[in-house]
């Protein structure tokens, strides 16, 4: 098991505090850009949390799927 399937372990593991961290960091963001990108942060902390929730292979915002990634 590499790195990357650990850590998407543990995040899944943990995945409430993981999102409430996701949260936050878009908040952060969210207040340093002044709310100028709010929209696009608000759907990346989605697609985040959409990530560590699910099985990782899609990720859907706003009826999108976008396609796997190369392991």
């Amino acid at each position: 098991m590499g790195l990357f399937d650990k850590a998407k372990d543990l995040a899944g593991q943990h995945a409430d505090k993981v999102g409430e961290a996701i949260d936050k960091v878009a908040d952060v963001v969210d207040e340093k850009t002044g709310g100028k990108y709010t929209e696009h942060v608000g759907k990346g902390a989605e697609a985040a949390k959409g990530f560590v929730d699910g099985d990782g292979e899609h990720v859907v915002v706003d009826g999108d799927a976008a396609p796997p990634t190369a392991p």
